[in-house]
């Protein structure tokens, strides 16, 4: 049974990517990332304690409704809800890494939308 509820919320669930400081339709949902407020994520070539955070600020709206929220890569709150969905942040994009300075305009977040019940 534990796979057949799997294989429907699956069946419900998109997967989005967004740029920063880009917006995308999804489900009549606009979501726009608009700013990475703070990346200590661990980079992926050294070994740390602790796997750190990516926190970004998304504007989510529909039907004229806007709302501002944060979300987290590692800690709460990774997801959100907004009409009738749950809106998770699933990666962000690039890692970093301990030689290589991301420029800002370089990250893309890909955010999972499921229907709630």
């Amino acid at each position: 049974m534990l796979g057949t509820a799997s294989a429907v919320l699956a069946k419900h669930r998109a997967d989005v990517k967004v740029q920063i400081n880009h917006e995308t339709p999804h489900k009549g949902i606009k979501i726009k990332f608009v700013d990475l407020i703070e990346d200590s994520r661990c980079p992926t070539d050294t070994t740390c304690v602790w796997a750190g955070n990516a926190k970004i600020s998304v504007q989510l709206s529909k039907n004229g409704k806007k709302k501002i929220l944060e979300m987290n890569s590692g800690i709460s709150p990774k997801t959100v809800h907004f009409e009738g969905y749950d809106i998770t942040l699933t990666k962000l994009t690039p890692a970093p890494a301990s030689n290589i300075r991301i420029r800002k305009d370089g990250y893309v977040a890909t955010f999972s939308f499921t229907k709630r019940p």
